[in-house]
């Protein structure tokens, strides 16, 4: 789990990125969560837009992907969602620790 601190920094990183997936009138299918699984270990850190013919909301969609995907929802602005998950083998984003240093500035 994330502290407030570490999705603020990672909402901040995200300002600038557009939408990578779309989730659109047929929900959450299958393919969209392996879009999106894919994304997350290419870029660690992406936005997905739910649109509004979309049966299922931003909030169930934020849930569904941290449940199935293993990943951290740092925010939503409006229908975007900022989701993020680490890559296991070769981390791009040094996420600060919880009293707001980098892992490498607490070592």
């Amino acid at each position: 789990m994330m502290s407030g601190k570490q999705k603020k920094y990672l909402r901040g990183l995200a300002h600038d990125l557009d939408p990578v997936v779309h989730v659109g009138q047929k929900g959450l299918t299958d393919a969209v969560t392996r879009q999106v699984d894919d994304a997350l270990t290419d870029h660690e850190l992406i936005k997905v837009r739910v649109s509004a013919e979309s049966p299922i909301d931003r909030r169930d969609a934020a849930d569904s992907f941290a449940d199935k995907l293993a990943c951290e929802v740092a925010g939503s602005i409006g229908r975007v969602l900022i989701l993020y998950r680490a890559n296991p083998d070769a981390p791009k984003i040094q996420v600060p620790n919880a009293a707001g240093a980098t892992i490498e500035e607490s070592a």
